[in-house]
């Protein structure tokens, strides 16, 4: 019994260690990264971006609210006593995410000192003056322009412009330069790279960040 119990709290401790510094679950509150992300999907999120592995363009990351992204969000209902305690306990170990209405995932689209703009005449976002073609956008029926509003932003220091794949119905930076942070993303607000999809089962996949879309951007102008 003693082995047995050592075993089980080594496993917790493990667990608990991975959970906080390697990688953790998170699951998808909104239909903003559709058709990437669905509702309810679970996913893993990679916790060494960005202190040890440097964000990209194009990777999809979680972050905290910056200050009233979630403002007029419903509240979600609160579980019964018993769901509650053992969804915490889940929580110690990363196998559940109680706080996952807390934060925010998004596609990122601008690094640091990168111009982003939308939309030229043929309705793309640019990044630097680079047309991006992107095939993880999804647009209402009859829609061509990537975005329902136009702007120009230039991304300050340690900051990200993110945006979700769901174009049209996705409250992102665009809709967030009100807001604390004129809507960029602090770099000490993001918890990590989403990197797969863990659950359901016949929807697990890796994330791609889609490199090649912003093959052309000047890599100078987005580094940190």
């Amino acid at each position: 019994l003693r082995d047995v119990a050592i075993i089980l709290v080594a496993a917790i401790v493990i667990s608990f260690l991975i959970k906080t510094f390697l990688i953790r679950s998170f699951y998808i509150p909104s239909e903003s990264m559709e058709a990437t992300l669905i509702k309810n999907d679970r996913i893993i999120v990679n916790e060494l971006v960005p202190d040890l592995i440097p964000i990209e363009r194009g990777d999809v990351v979680v972050f905290k609210d910056p200050g009233g992204w979630l403002a007029g969000q419903p509240t979600p209902p609160q579980p019964n006593p018993v769901v509650g305690f053992f969804d915490w306990l889940l929580s110690i170990v990363g196998l559940t995410a109680p706080d996952s209405n807390d934060h925010l995932i998004k596609r990122v689209i601008g690094l640091p000192g990168d111009e982003v703009a939308c939309c030229n005449e043929f309705g793309q976002m640019t990044v630097n003056g680079v047309p991006l073609e992107e095939p993880y956008v999804q647009l209402p029926s009859g829609s061509s322009a990537v975005s329902r509003d136009d702007f120009e932003v230039v991304v300050p220091d340690d900051s990200l412009w993110v945006m979700g794949d769901n174009r049209y119905n996705s409250q992102d930076s665009r809709y967030n330069r009100d807001k604390p942070g004129d809507g960029f993303v602090p770099f000490e607000n993001v918890v990590g790279r989403a990197i797969l999809i863990s659950w359901p089962i016949d929807r697990w996949t890796w994330l791609d960040n889609y490199e090649f879309v912003f093959s052309g951007v000047d890599a100078d102008a987005g580094s940190n």
